[in-house]
């Protein structure tokens, strides 16, 4: 477990993205911050853009836009249809690249294709959504088929649902298990 009185998040967003892997894991690591567990907590909605819509259409403001992402202590990336065309994309993937060097990076369900196409899971066990571990394959060392795998400076977890679950993993790692398990009864999860 580490002491954090400090942190900075980038939150990877883009057009396709599946909402709920995102907030699934924002609502837990946003209560550091209100509950006081990490009150210098901050973050960033990171894109290439600086609107996105989710696959049902839904906008969201990004207030950072084709930023450097080094100075950044984690990086996490939702999943999402989205994430299929990025992969091919040398502009995306080399803006994702200039957080290579942070400390912690995270994905939900098809975020660590992404991950992958970074080369941020070279040599390394990993995991995504259930229907696309075969695609997940070359971008690693091992797929392994669990909610959640932690590989070094990586942790990715599966499909949708998992995003929760990713986030009391997160609290848990900053802030240990009696400060997250308040944080997981206030989530009444």
């Amino acid at each position: 477990m580490h002491k954090y009185s400090f942190m900075k998040i980038a939150y990877i967003l883009y057009d396709g993205v599946t909402l709920l892997d995102f907030i699934g894991l924002y609502d837990p690591i946003s209560r550091l911050q209100s509950m006081k567990f990490i009150p210098q907590l901050r973050w960033d909605i990171c894109s290439t853009q600086p609107v996105i819509k989710d696959s049902f259409g839904l906008a969201m403001q990004c207030n950072r836009v084709n930023n450097d992402l080094s100075d950044y202590d984690l990086l996490f990336i939702p999943g999402g249809f989205g994430t299929r065309p990025l992969q091919e994309d040398p502009n995306f993937i080399k803006w994702l690249q200039t957080g290579k060097n942070i400390p912690l990076k995270s994905s939900v369900c098809t975020g660590s294709l992404l991950l992958g196409a970074a080369g941020f899971l070279e040599g390394k066990k990993a995991t995504t959504h259930f229907d696309n571990y075969r695609e997940l394959e070359p971008y690693c060392k091992e797929v392994i088929k669990e909610r959640i795998v932690e590989d070094g400076d990586v942790i990715t977890a599966g499909a949708v649902a998992s995003s929760l679950d990713l986030g009391i993993f997160l609290c848990q790692k900053f802030v240990g298990k009696e400060k997250t398990e308040q944080i997981r009864q206030r989530m009444d999860y």
